[in-house]
């Protein structure tokens, strides 16, 4: 049943990431309640919001992507939660010898499902079980980036085309035993063929120009030699990277983090050996576009 809430935003400062909200409870929000225009709202400006203080069962977090927008079901039911498909669980923690969900997802810089046609609009996640060690994540704002990139760079990517592709970082499955390499690689490029986007993409909301690349996922520009590829691709990669570009977020219990995959590239930190970690995560597709002209 839905109560009155107040909703508290802190926004982030110029030039960082990462807005808090605080006083809602996230399972009393009807779909169209003015909290819920807010925090889309709030994720748009912000890059990032951390809703803090929320206490919820799976089934009322998918209930609640739902009133953000529409819950993905990844394509890979390895990932699923047994229960809600909804849910995709990162965990090195399994149940009573079951494996569920998977460990070791994104330590690598990326952007979910920058290798589909349609890519996800938002990520959300929260934690279930946080490591005695810091367990963080980390962002780049790649708006941030394309204002900061050097000339040669912003006039290289300017018109350039980039392909996409997945098939590196597939997580093989019991299913997977005794087939070839090749046939996995086969198998992994017809569930998700290269795809091809601007390297510069501008928001449907905000109108921003984000530079659209991750080392994780991306390939190649379109149109030009493997030698020119690999000579602007690691320069621009080590660009993106560099120190003062990272933000790093660290989970507490009872957050709830969303951020927007149009702007932000993200990577998992690792795990100390022997640490336990567990997340949920459920990507969440806008009313809009991933970007003007899609």
């Amino acid at each position: 049943m839905e109560t009155t809430q107040k909703i508290n935003i802190k926004e982030a400062k110029p030039n960082e990431i990462g807005g808090i909200i605080t006083g809602i409870d996230i399972r009393d929000l009807s779909p169209e309640s003015e909290e819920i225009i807010e925090i889309r709202r709030a994720i748009y400006r912000n890059k990032l919001v951390v809703i803090r203080n929320q206490d919820f069962t799976p089934s009322q977090y998918v209930d609640f992507t739902k009133k953000l927008g529409t819950p993905q079901v990844y394509f890979q039911k390895n990932y699923h939660h047994p229960d809600f498909p909804e849910i995709f669980v990162s965990s090195n923690v399994n149940k009573e010898g079951e494996k569920v969900g998977v460990a070791g997802t994104g330590h690598y810089w990326h952007t979910d499902c920058q290798f589909e046609q349609n890519p996800l609009s938002f990520t959300s996640i929260t934690p279930i079980i946080i490591p005695k060690t810091i367990r963080e994540t980390r962002y780049i704002n790649m708006h941030q980036v394309y204002n900061n990139l050097p000339d040669h760079l912003k006039e290289f990517v300017k018109d350039a085309t980039l392909i996409h592709g997945g098939n590196n970082r597939y997580k093989v499955t019991p299913e997977d035993i005794d087939k070839s390499i090749q046939q996995l690689i086969d198998k992994m490029n017809e569930m998700v063929p290269f795809v091809k986007h601007p390297a510069v993409i501008e928001h449907p909301v905000t109108g921003d120009k984000i530079l659209y690349a991750s080392r994780g996922f991306t390939m190649k520009f379109d149109g030009i030699s493997y030698e020119e590829n690999q000579k602007i691709l690691n320069e621009l990669f080590d660009f993106i990277e560099k120190k003062e570009h990272i933000h790093a977020h660290s989970w507490e219990k009872g957050d709830l983090i969303i951020w927007d995959n149009r702007y932000l590239l993200h990577m998992s930190s690792p795990l100390a050996a022997g640490d336990k970690s567990k997340s949920y995560r459920i990507g969440i597709y806008d009313d809009q576009p991933f970007y003007v002209g899609l």
